[in-house]
């Protein structure tokens, strides 16, 4: 298992160095995101282990319950699920340094008073529904630079960057389009050098399209399954990911 997990790691990393040379980027600038949703903590130790510790959970009940086991390697913890507005209370508790889903002022609001209750910051990323489908969570990308400007106003949140997740396709054009979207809307925020924002961060791309993503300006990589094998169900056994 752990030879299986260790060479799946250095596999995904290679693929991300080999796109960044391709790009004519540095193969730093890109970060690997190890997604844990429905992996056991035991099979995260081994990820951890190897060197890379930036992990992420999309689920509040997941946090919470491999936190205990997962302490005792140092790690950096993102949130990437859809949050609600009654979890973020729970969510708080488990040393998440990143939200990478904040996509509508009401859960940007609440997060900032629960934030200012217990005298903290967080940093988070705008997710953009740069697919236009109506399955995926995500400001719509006409709106992005409105809710930027809204949630900039709010002293214990800091934005610092965003997040999408491109259309599953094998069209590799139709992908790339989400993901120059985000660019483009990235650099239009820049150019407003709209106060506390920033916008240092482009989460996008997972295991079947890190190299357009990356080609596109990425700088999280978002991969799971590639890394720690097929889950036994699909997603939709779990939770639904999708909008009711």
């Amino acid at each position: 298992m752990s030879e299986e997990i260790l060479k799946n790691i250095a596999v995904i990393q290679s693929r991300i160095n080999r796109a960044c040379i391709n790009s004519g980027r540095n193969p730093d600038e890109v970060k690997l995101l190890l997604a844990t949703k429905t992996v056991p903590a035991e099979r995260i130790k081994i990820a951890l282990q190897s060197g890379h510790t930036l992990i992420a959970e999309n689920k509040v009940q997941e946090l919470k319950e491999k936190y205990h086991a997962l302490q005792v390697l140092p790690h950096t913890n993102h949130f990437i699920g859809h949050l609600q507005t009654n979890k973020i209370k729970d969510l708080l508790k488990y040393n998440v340094s990143c939200i990478q889903s904040v996509d509508r002022i009401d859960l940007a609001e609440k997060l900032n008073q629960r934030l200012q209750f217990e005298r903290k910051t967080m940093d988070i990323l705008l997710q953009v529904n740069t697919s236009f489908e109506e399955s995926k969570f995500g400001v719509d990308p006409d709106k992005a630079i409105t809710l930027v400007s809204k949630i900039s106003h709010l002293e214990n949140l800091k934005i610092k960057g965003l997040m999408t997740i491109g259309l599953f396709s094998s069209e590799t054009e139709k992908v790339r389009k989400c993901f120059r979207l985000l660019k483009d809307i990235q650099q239009e925020i820049i150019n407003l050098n709209i106060p506390n924002v920033h916008m240092g961060e482009l989460s996008m791309g997972m295991s079947g399209d890190m190299e357009t993503a990356i080609e596109e300006g990425a700088t999280i990589i978002r991969v799971g399954t590639a890394i720690f094998g097929k889950r036994l169900y699909p997603d939709s056994y779990y939770w639904n990911n999708h909008k009711n």
